[in-house]
């Protein structure tokens, strides 16, 4: 039994598919079904249902999975060791961001960083807040910028900063003409939001008490922050904003910003680690340039705002 071939079983096992999985590993569809198939044997059990389209774990091959990925992060640790031993940040590190959170942050911060450290090879990859803690936990990922603290016995939390909501509103609103807005006027058939799984949504809708959202999410489902900004510069309804996302627009997009009245809703960034993670002096680094590139408002909660 060798790393090497359980890298490659967790490789089947994500992609669900043998020629997929040799893809990723970047080996041949042979070599990688040969390597699983002597561990197979030596194990004297069949790991995978190849009768399955897509293939699927056997009861036995979950078990061997769920102790393979336990077993390839403690052997990824031993170089993380050493690396931190050095203060080194050479080697790739795996970076999972939030949708609502990388286009607004990343271009702030990542080409000086870079720049300044370019034996650093940083992969960013975006996803939502549980599949980032299920990717913490099955070492796929070494670190997430997400916008809630997690309660997992296992991760460490550290703050960012704070960002708060901002509404945008087309001129066609009769809440455009307030300087600032309130729950109360927020009709909830011309509000665009996120689909279901963003905690961007979630944080607003329990904050402005909107327990169901319906006519706009039927009419487009799965859109993007940024397609609904551009519905609203139509003349199109209402959404919200993060606060970065702010500072990236225009004179006549910014007259479309509204921030609420008090309290004003705000959502706490936070990198989220394994606690077995060693990477300390990289992980600084990335911390620090995060916090540098920010306002300087934002790195702690102001008057009148509430964390949600």
């Amino acid at each position: 039994m060798t790393i090497q071939q359980l890298e490659y079983v967790l490789a089947v096992d994500t992609c669900r598919h043998f020629g997929r999985a040799a893809e990723l590993c970047r080996v041949t569809q042979p070599t990688l079904s040969m390597m699983i198939q002597k561990l197979e044997d030596e194990l004297n059990v069949k790991l995978f249902d190849r009768s399955m389209q897509p293939i699927k774990p056997t009861p036995a091959g979950r078990k061997v999975i769920e102790q393979a990925r336990v077993v390839i992060h403690q052997a990824s640790l031993i170089k993380d060791i050493v690396s931190e031993e050095e203060q080194s940040l050479k080697g790739t590190f795996t970076l999972a961001i939030l949708p609502t959170i990388a286009p607004y942050l990343l271009p702030r911060f990542i080409q000086q960083l870079t720049s300044n450290h370019p034996e650093l090879d940083i992969r960013f990859v975006e996803m939502k807040t549980a599949k980032t803690v299920n990717a913490l936990l099955n070492g796929e990922v070494d670190a997430g910028i997400i916008a809630s603290r997690e309660d997992e016995d296992l991760l460490n939390n550290q703050t960012l900063y704070y960002e708060q909501f901002l509404g945008y509103i087309s001129r066609n609103e009769p809440v455009f003409k307030h300087e600032l807005i309130r729950s109360a006027d927020i009709s909830q058939e011309r509000l665009w939001l996120l689909d279901e799984g963003h905690c961007f949504r979630d944080q607003l809708m329990r904050f402005c008490q909107m327990e169901k959202v319906k006519l706009r999410q039927a009419a487009y489902q799965l859109g993007s922050m940024e397609t609904f900004m551009r519905m609203v510069e139509s003349g199109n309804g209402i959404t919200f904003i993060p606060e970065l996302a702010s500072l990236q627009l225009h004179s006549e997009q910014l007259e479309l910003v509204r921030p609420f009245a008090i309290p004003k809703p705000a959502r706490e960034i936070v990198f989220v680690t394994r606690k077995d993670f060693v990477r300390h002096t990289l992980a600084q680094k990335l911390i620090d340039s995060v916090k540098a590139s920010v306002p300087k408002s934002m790195l702690s909660v102001q008057a009148g705002v509430k964390v949600v």
